[in-house]
């Protein structure tokens, strides 16, 4: 199952914010011996903002994999994109322990309410998940993977779970720290942005 909602261990980008895989990256296309010598170059200030560029590179590298991931499901179960997107959102929520209400899924998916609900009725016809009242308050839906999609969920996203894990094991438990601390600054500033400077679909263009 995804876990974590990220593509592979070895997400690398070039000058074009493509992934080539070798573990190196760098702003002109040469390997990461050339990187380095311009880092030991260049001012201290300089070598700071190459490196936040590179993570931040790194980030939408790995994103752009997890997008390609959700592609290929899609692909795999033979559903659009938006639903197999939806659905691993539900597999996710499982996992975690707090499965999602419709209203919450419109949220993760970036649809109306109105798409939700014919998404979630194409899902459920396709026999990929169910609806639950598991609440005291009935007027409250849970939305459960079927029995059937889950086994097929878990050998799509086993190889993808493994070599996740064979990552983040070369890295000890207080890197780790680190990096979920680092993730966890950088999505709550991502939500701040959403729901203020973004929050009607962009900031206010300049007058001319």
């Amino acid at each position: 199952m995804p876990n974590g909602h990220g593509a592979d261990g070895n997400v690398t980008v070039d000058g074009n914010g493509t992934a080539d895989g070798n573990g190196t990256a760098d702003g002109n296309g040469t390997d990461g011996r050339e990187a380095v010598r311009v880092d030991r170059e260049a001012p201290p200030a300089d070598r700071e903002a190459v490196r936040v560029d590179r993570v931040m590179d790194g980030l939408r590298a790995f994103g752009a994999n997890y997008t390609e991931f959700t592609r290929r499901f899609a692909t795999w179960l033979g559903l659009h994109s938006t639903d197999a997107a939806a659905l691993v959102e539900i597999l996710y929520a499982e996992d975690q322990g707090t499965p999602l209400s419709p209203a919450r899924l419109s949220e993760r998916v970036s649809l109306s309410s109105g798409a939700t609900a014919i998404l979630l009725k194409r899902l459920e016809q396709a026999g990929h998940i169910v609806r639950t009242r598991e609440s005291a308050d009935r007027r409250v839906v849970t939305l459960r993977s079927s029995p059937d999609i889950r086994p097929r969920a878990i050998a799509f996203f086993g190889p993808y779970s493994e070599r996740m894990a064979e990552a983040m094991a070369a890295y000890s438990p207080r890197e780790i720290q680190h990096f979920e601390e680092f993730l966890g600054t950088l999505r709550t500033t991502m939500d701040a942005l959403l729901a203020h400077e973004y929050e009607g679909g962009g900031p206010t263009p300049p007058t001319p």
